[in-house]
């Protein structure tokens, strides 16, 4: 795939880019089932200098996605040459707007009609900078290269199922977002009206109000708001281009050869160690940014489940999974 792009240092600084997002967060994982990120249900309880006010440190975190994103949208940085935003009514026009309409929500919309957000802890918000510095800038650059150019350009490519079904799957995924996250704002809102949130001592910042949400897919699980946020972004790259994975292409003898630990660790390792620009060809930066939302999600919700078990106990719905209905 990347074969294509202009050569020089536009190309290797994306290559770098979508290797160190990819390995960063995959081998960033599994510390998350350890450590509790602080900031939400395990925000800091004392006040500091490196505690920040959480509308603000989320806001300003979020932005920089697409803010990014537009950089590398207009400038095409992979193109011989730059022929400056896209049409909204090109495909990659009509992607990028649902980009920038998920990150205009997330970033702006909702922190704002958010009556209160717990505290961040500093290291959250550099961490959250980092990775929406370099995702918002490979997923501006991919859609603006001459390979997501040529893709779409080809004969019905707007007409594959993968394109139709791809939006509709964003569309539902987005609505679902923001239906989930309207049933946590308004258990705030009346918590607030009530005067439920808690005053801490002098020195310890606020304590939020929790309470166990019901209605939609809260019904199922503890964190419906991950899991439409999941199928908004596999929609997106169902979106974008091809798929990245072929299983037919996996034979015997490699599925053999990946079935022992050993051989994990020698997978793992080649893939750290192989030059950027041979990382992973296929792996466009739609489909890095919804594995990686499911790598580092996956965690979260998992601890925020057993978070809701204990603090609310025999009140909890013991049939409600943590994150995908019926299953986990």
């Amino acid at each position: 795939m990347s074969h294509i792009f202009s050569h020089g240092p536009a190309l290797q600084a994306y290559n770098l880019a979508r290797k160190c997002l990819t390995l960063v967060s995959f081998g960033g994982a599994p510390f998350s089932f350890i450590i509790n990120a602080p900031f939400g249900r395990f925000a800091p309880r004392n006040e500091g200098l490196f505690v920040l006010d959480g509308r603000r440190a989320w806001m300003v975190m979020e932005i920089v996605s697409p803010i990014m994103f537009i950089y590398a949208l207009a400038t095409a940085p992979l193109a011989q040459h730059s022929s400056g935003l896209p049409s909204i009514t090109s495909p990659q026009g009509l992607l990028a707007a649902l980009f920038l309409l998920h990150y205009a929500n997330r970033a702006i919309i909702s922190p704002l009609r958010t009556p209160s957000r717990s505290k961040h802890h500093i290291v959250v918000s550099l961490l959250g900078i980092f990775f929406n510095l370099l995702n918002g800038s490979i997923m501006g650059s991919y859609l603006s290269s001459p390979f997501t150019l040529r893709w779409f350009q080809q004969p019905h490519a707007t007409q594959r199922i993968e394109f139709k079904l791809g939006l509709a799957l964003w569309a539902l995924g987005f609505i679902g977002n923001v239906m989930h996250d309207e049933i946590l704002l308004n258990i705030r809102r009346k918590a607030n009206a009530a005067g439920k949130a808690r005053e801490s001592p002098k020195g310890q910042a606020k304590e939020e109000y929790y309470a166990i949400p019901y209605g939609l897919l809260y019904n199922y699980i503890s964190y419906p708001n991950y899991f439409c946020e999941w199928i908004e972004w596999f929609g997106f790259a169902l979106a974008s281009g091809p798929f990245p994975f072929r299983l037919s292409s996996l034979s015997l003898v490699d599925l053999a050869f990946l079935s022992s630990p050993v051989h994990w660790i020698f997978a793992i390792v080649t893939l750290v160690m192989e030059p950027s620009a041979n990382f992973m060809p296929n792996l466009s930066p739609p489909w890095i940014f919804f594995l990686t939302e499911i790598v580092l999600m996956l965690p979260r919700a998992y601890k925020g489940h057993q978070w809701y078990k204990e603090r609310f106990g025999e009140s909890y719905p013991k049939e409600r999974k943590a994150v995908i209905p019926f299953l986990l």
